[in-house]
C-alpha cells in the first residue's frame, strides 16, 4: 500500500480543524475551509520523500478546545448553583434586613474566613476613643422600685465610676408580680472607667418564681422548618421576658436539645445553660457525653465558661476559644448570661465589649459563673414585658437595635423566654 502524500495528510488535518472551528459559537454549522497556500510557499517546500509528522499544533488544538468547554461549562454550573442559592436565601421569609441576611448567606457558603476578616478590620478602625466627657444621666428603665416579699433579693451593684449617678446600679421591677414582687429586676451601670459614657443593662431573674424555656429559630438551629419559632401565643399570659440565645452552632460548636430533640449533640468541656424538667435551672460546664439524659428539658451550650468559681477564666486572652467569627478582642455588642450564688439568672449586654469586659461585667453583677451568648447589634435583645399578656415590651437598653416585640413573631434565631410560675 503506497505512503499517503504529505499533500493527502494536509488536507486531512485541514478537515479536522474545519470541523472543531464549526462547533465553537459563532459558526452557525459553516465548515472553514483551510487558507490557500501560495505558490511561493509551495515552491519553497523542499522536494524530497514525504515525511508523515503531523503538526503538534494541530493534534493539540481539539484537547484544548474540550477542556475549555469543559471549564466553563463547570463554572457556568456552580454559578448558576450559588445564584439559586443566594436567591432562595434572599426569598425567604426573614426578620433580619437583607445585608445583614446577605453576609449570613456568605458565612454559610465557604466565605466566613473573608467575612471576619473583614469585620476585624472594619472594628479596629472604627474602634471607639477611650475618655471624654462623662454622662450625666443613665437611661430609664424598669417600672420602678416593687416591694420585695421573696426570700432573697440581689444587692446593688457596686459603682465601678465615682461618683456614681442617680438609681445607678440600683435595681428597678419590670411589672407584673409574682409573690408580691417582681421576679424580674433590671438596672444599668457604666462598667468601665475608660468608656465613661458606655452603658450596660443588666437584668436579675428569681428562679424560684420563673420558668425558662428555650425555642429554636426558623433556621438556627438547622431544623425542618416546623418550629413556631416565636413565643406560643397560647402561654403568653405569662410571659415575663424574652432574650437572645447562643452564637450559630458553625461558629461555637457547641450542642443544642430543646423539646425533646437533639439538634446538635453536647460536647464534653463547653459552657451549658440546662434546664430541668422541674423547673430548675444550672449553668455549667458540661460533662455528661452527647446526650442530655433523663430529667433535662432543654441544654443550650456556647463556649466555655467566661466566669467561674467567681473569678474570669484566665483563658480569656486566648482569641481561639471565644468563637469563629470575631473572637474575644473586637469590641461590639456583646451578652452573656450567669448565675448568682442563689441559682438566680443574671443576663448583661453592652455595647464596646471584649469577652474579658463582658465577664467583668457580669461578675460585678454577683455571677459566679457565666457564659457568652450572642454578639454584635442585631442579635443582642432584651426585652420585658410591662403586664402579662406580652403587653407594655420595652427594651432593656434604648441602643439595642431589634425591636421590643421581637420573638412575638417568628425569628431567625433560637432564644430563650421567661415565664411565671
Amino acid at each position: 500500500m503506497p505512503s499517503p502524500t504529505r499533500e493527502a495528510i494536509e488536507r486531512y488535518e485541514a478537515r479536522i480543524l474545519a470541523y472543531e472551528r464549526s462547533r465553537e459559537p459563532g459558526a452557525n454549522g459553516r465548515h472553514f475551509p483551510p487558507p490557500p497556500r501560495s505558490a511561493a510557499a509551495g515552491a519553497a517546500r523542499p522536494r524530497g520523500r514525504s515525511r508523515t509528522r503531523t503538526r503538534p499544533d494541530s493534534r493539540r488544538a481539539p484537547l484544548r478546545l474540550r477542556a475549555r468547554r469543559i471549564v466553563v461549562l463547570t463554572a457556568l454550573i456552580l454559578l448558576l448553583d450559588l445564584v439559586v442559592s443566594f436567591w432562595s436565601a434572599m426569598a425567604g421569609p426573614s426578620n433580619v434586613s437583607f445585608g445583614v441576611r446577605a453576609v449570613e448567606w456568605l458565612r454559610d457558603n465557604g466565605a466566613a474566613g473573608v467575612v471576619s476578616d473583614i469585620e476585624s478590620v472594619y472594628y479596629s478602625l472604627n474602634a471607639p476613643a477611650t475618655g471624654g466627657p462623662p454622662l450625666k444621666r443613665l437611661p430609664r428603665v424598669g417600672a420602678g422600685a416593687q416591694a420585695r416579699v421573696a426570700s432573697y433579693a440581689p444587692p446593688p451593684i457596686p459603682a465601678v465610676i465615682t461618683p456614681s449617678l442617680p438609681s445607678e446600679g440600683q435595681w428597678r421591677g419590670t411589672g407584673p408580680l409574682v409573690g408580691g414582687s417582681a421576679p424580674v429586676l433590671v438596672t444599668t451601670f457604666r462598667p468601665d472607667p475608660n468608656y465613661p459614657q458606655l452603658v450596660a443593662g443588666v437584668a436579675w431573674i428569681d428562679h424560684t418564681r420563673t420558668r425558662l424555656a428555650l425555642y429554636p429559630g426558623r433556621y438556627e438551629p438547622p431544623n425542618d422548618g416546623n418550629q413556631q419559632a416565636q413565643v406560643p401565643p397560647q402561654l403568653r399570659s405569662s410571659l415575663l421576658a424574652t432574650f437572645n440565645s447562643g452564637f450559630k452552632l458553625e461558629d461555637s460548636g457547641g450542642g443544642f436539645f430543646s423539646q425533646g430533640h437533639v439538634y446538635a449533640p453536647l460536647k464534653d468541656g463547653q459552657a451549658t445553660l440546662i434546664g430541668y424538667g422541674d423547673g430548675a435551672i444550672d449553668l455549667r460546664t458540661w460533662t455528661g457525653g452527647p446526650d442530655p439524659g433523663p430529667g433535662i428539658a432543654f441544654a443550650r451550650q456556647n463556649l466555655p465558661l467566661i466566669v467561674e468559681n467567681g473569678q474570669l477564666n484566665p483563658a480569656l486572652s486566648n482569641d481561639s476559644l471565644w468563637g469563629a467569627t470575631l473572637g474575644n478582642a473586637v469590641r461590639v455588642w456583646r451578652s452573656g448570661l450567669g448565675v448568682d450564688a442563689h441559682g438566680n439568672l443574671i443576663y448583661a449586654a453592652a455595647d464596646i465589649q471584649t469577652a474579658e469586659s463582658l465577664a467583668q461585667i457580669l461578675q460585678d453583677a454577683g455571677a459566679v459563673r457565666a457564659m457568652e451568648l450572642d454578639i454584635n447589634y442585631e442579635w443582642t435583645t432584651f426585652n420585658f414585658y410591662g403586664v402579662f399578656g406580652a403587653g407594655e415590651p420595652a427594651k432593656l437598653l434604648p441602643g439595642m437595635s431589634r425591636p421590643a416585640t421581637r420573638y412575638l413573631s417568628p425569628d431567625d434565631r433560637d432564644f430563650f423566654a421567661v415565664y411565671a410560675r
